[in-house]
């Protein structure tokens, strides 16, 4: 089996990935970037993901209370290259400074949609059948249980 074989990203790319999203977070934070479309938008950025040759950094953003939000991804990648010089000083540490792509955050409309489907009327009564249904909700032998004293 290879050593690079790995399921995830190692511990190195987490470390880098979490240190250049407060660098990118900074950098926006303070308004460098003058572009209309960004300068109204609250963006926040959830996560990053960084190549395993720590060359390429995706910033996933969740523009918040943005109308057009293919807009804002749009602009950020206009300027990436801007960004990236901005974010430089807070990376000193880095032998080469990533390259920065930028793209919508889906995970909230994912966990959206997940809660959407906890709280529909037959998975609520599915849940409460469960624990209704007369029988032990803890089989077994289990030590402590009241039953089994």
């Amino acid at each position: 089996m290879s050593r690079f074989a790995s399921s995830g990203p190692s511990q190195r790319q987490l470390r880098v990935s979490e240190q250049v999203r407060h660098a990118v977070a900074q950098v926006l934070q303070r308004g460098d970037v003058r572009d209309p479309t960004l300068e109204n938008a609250v963006i926040a950025i959830s996560e990053v993901r960084m190549s395993p040759d720590l060359k390429i950094a995706t910033c996933f953003v969740s523009p918040v209370g943005a109308s057009d939000s293919e807009g804002v991804i749009s602009a950020l990648n206009k300027s990436a290259k801007f960004i990236r010089g901005r974010a430089a000083p807070y990376l000193k540490q880095m032998k080469y400074m990533p390259e920065f792509r930028f793209r919508i955050d889906t995970s909230f409309d994912n966990y959206a949609k997940i809660d959407a489907l906890l709280r529909k009327p037959e998975v609520t009564r599915d849940l409460h059948d469960d624990d209704d249904d007369g029988g032990d909700p803890n089989p077994g032998d289990v030590p402590g249980h009241e039953g089994n004293d």
